[in-house]
């Protein structure tokens, strides 16, 4: 009798899923269940998936097996209850303001929030529980600190009132968009998914790059900037666009570490590609108040920056290790013929946000475009079982994402009850000595270690509350500041010695883990080079000058090919050690401008281009 129940289990979780996604979708088209009653019915169906679909035992062989599934349903069970005694909290009623919640309610609040923490681990990881955990020992044990680090000691009552009966924690404004615009997209991604829309854009990927030196590689970066934009995750895309490309890259000569350091690069790179930009920069938008579409505008510049560096190592890797072309591809017309279909619903969602229509509405209208699209042909018509299983693969997809903002919500929860982010500012401030430089640095240091064990979008979240109001003091527009934090949030994918999505690429190509996060590492150069770029240049253009932004482009240009030239001596010839010995000299000129001296570096870079460019004729003249 109990192994027939938990055999059922399966088809709940996909019925649950299922009726999730309907219901985000009615709550997009019609708006009808205000935030403070949406956002704790869609944190408990969340739970109840998560404990459903995520057991605590998960070999079905272990004796314990069948305990650990009673037990996920009891927590699911106990994940329903508490949400629907908040849910039904009656915050109209004034004397929980002047008694105190009762005891009841309190109780939800701490089965929730422990629930909660739960469900992050079986989904995240320990890492944003034990980081979720210090923050609330610091609201309630914080008066025990020395110094300026303490702060008042909060009581049960008051942190459970805070976190889960407020709009400022748990329930604040990061799972608010996450239960609304990012699980839409994700939906929309897995119905890109089902109807094959997605190897429409592999196709093509390789159609347009496929017959040039390294082909597969560039072609790898081409599809991974369209569907990583598309994507949730940097280690999702690496491993399914990956599957196709790695094998290829290593087919044509490339070494497994460097098919793996590449499909890595690019597919992080997805996540800083508009228009979607893996959806996290709707949580951009829903902080800074700033309208999605000038966010967007904003990205385009640094993000087709982060691409040309990528494609320029992996050229001139092919160069140095002598790779040829592919010898077939599909002509560019054939894959159009085929798929070009699919390309309405992104002009669709993208001229929408640029008209400055709501991201939420416009993610609905994109899932119906999509299924509405691909209707359009025999060949990608698809049925209600693969509509079926769009909606199952969406709602399973968001699960993560959702308990990760919700535990993101602690934090922030936190840090605007204690003033611990002040103290933040003050620490990192006095440690850079007033140096923004230094300051990016220690920045940087942050996020690699919160994204070692956090969600991109969890990792963003933590860093925006405390290091955005520091960027502030040196002077960054805040918008720069947000773009620049995010930026660095994604670091963590291709950084050694834990690269998620290098090791992810890694398992793909049958590689040394380490070895294809330092690949990765150097492919994605840009991720670093770039959000310097943009607090010391005119790259992000906030304030509409024109001259400004085309010098910064210009300059973040020459800073991406110095730096490949110092890294890999070479560009169009080898370089000799005079050249990368000038070439590194002119990188500080071109990242600081001192003195004004910005331009004789950028002059430098040129006169080195054209140096190469000459002395090309002493190499075989081949197809780039």
């Amino acid at each position: 009798m109990t192994k027939s129940i938990i055999k059922q289990s399966g088809y709940l979780v996909l019925v649950l899923a299922v009726l999730l996604s309907g219901f985000q979708i009615w709550q997009g088209i019609t708006s009808t269940i205000s935030a403070t009653y949406f956002r704790p019915i869609h944190l408990s169906w969340v739970m109840v998936l998560i404990f459903l679909h995520f057991p605590l035992v998960s070999n079905e062989q272990h004796r314990l097996y069948v305990p650990g599934r009673l037990f996920d349903l009891v927590l699911a069970v106990a994940a329903l209850v508490s949400g629907y005694l908040i849910v039904s909290f009656d915050y109209n009623d004034i004397n929980y303001l002047l008694y105190g919640l009762s005891t009841p309610n309190l109780i939800a609040g701490v089965v929730c929030l422990a629930l909660l923490l739960e469900a992050c681990r079986r989904t995240v990881g320990w890492v944003m529980v034990v980081i979720a955990g210090l923050f609330l020992a610091y609201s309630a044990f914080g008066s025990f600190l020395p110094g300026t680090l303490a702060t008042k000691a909060y009581s049960l009552q008051e942190l459970i009132q805070f976190q889960m009966y407020s709009s400022n924690g748990v329930f604040g404004s990061a799972l608010g968009i996450a239960a609304t615009t990012v699980f839409i997209f994700v939906l929309f991604g897995a119905f890109l998914e089902v109807t094959g829309a997605g190897k429409f854009f592999i196709d093509l990927a390789f159609a347009i790059a496929g017959k040039y030196r390294g082909g597969p590689a560039k072609a790898a970066v081409i599809a991974s900037a369209g569907l990583g934009s598309i994507s949730g995750s940097a280690i999702a895309n690496t491993v399914t666009t990956g599957s196709i490309t790695i094998p290829m890259m290593k087919k044509l000569g490339y070494k497994p570490e460097q098919a793996a350091g590449i499909e890595a690069a690019a597919s992080t790179g997805g996540q800083i590609m508009p228009p979607i930009m893996g959806a996290r920069a709707f949580v951009m938008a829903q902080f800074t108040g700033v309208p999605y579409s000038d966010i967007m505008i904003a990205s385009i510049a640094p993000a087709f920056l982060y691409f040309f560096c990528t494609l320029l190592y992996v050229h001139i890797m092919a160069c140095k290790l002598g790779l040829s072309s592919v010898q077939r591809t599909d002509a560019i017309w054939d894959v159009m013929k085929h798929g070009a279909h699919f390309l309405l619903p992104l002009l669709l969602i993208t001229v929408l946000l640029l008209m400055a229509f709501s991201p939420l509405l416009v993610g609905v209208i994109g899932c119906g475009a999509i299924l509405v699209t691909a209707g359009l042909r025999n060949h990608s018509r698809i049925g209600i079982q693969k509509i079926i299983l769009g909606m199952k693969n969406g709602a399973l997809l968001a699960l993560p994402i959702s308990a990760a903002c919700g535990a993101a919500g602690i934090i922030v929860g936190v840090v605007g009850q204690t003033g611990i982010g002040l103290q933040f500012t003050q620490f990192v401030m006095a440690l850079s000595g007033g140096y923004l430089f230094t300051a990016l640095l220690l920045i940087s240091l942050v996020a690699l270690v919160l994204g070692m064990g956090l969600p991109v979008t969890a990792a963003y979240i933590v860093l925006a509350v405390m290091a955005v109001p520091l960027l502030g003091d040196f002077g960054l527009p805040l918008l720069t500041a947000h773009l620049l934090v995010f930026w660095l949030s994604q670091t963590s994918n291709v950084t050694p010695p834990i690269a998620l999505a290098a090791f992810a690429g890694a398992g793909v190509a049958d590689a040394n883990p380490i070895r294809a996060s330092v690949e990765a590492f150097k492919l994605a150069a840009g991720l670093f080079v770039i959000p310097i770029m943009m607090a010391y240049s005119g790259l992000i253009n906030t304030e509409g000058n024109a001259f400004g932004f085309v010098i910064g482009v210009l300059q973040t240009l020459a800073v991406i090919v110095a730096m490949a030239m110092v890294v890999e001596g070479y560009l169009l010839r080898a370089l000799s050690l005079v050249e990368r010995i000038v070439c590194g000299l002119s990188l500080p000129l071109l990242l600081f401008n001192p003195a004004g001296f910005g331009l004789l570096g950028l002059l430098v870079v040129v006169a080195l281009i054209i140096l190469q460019w000459h002395r090309r004729a002493a190499f075989p003249a081949e197809k780039t």
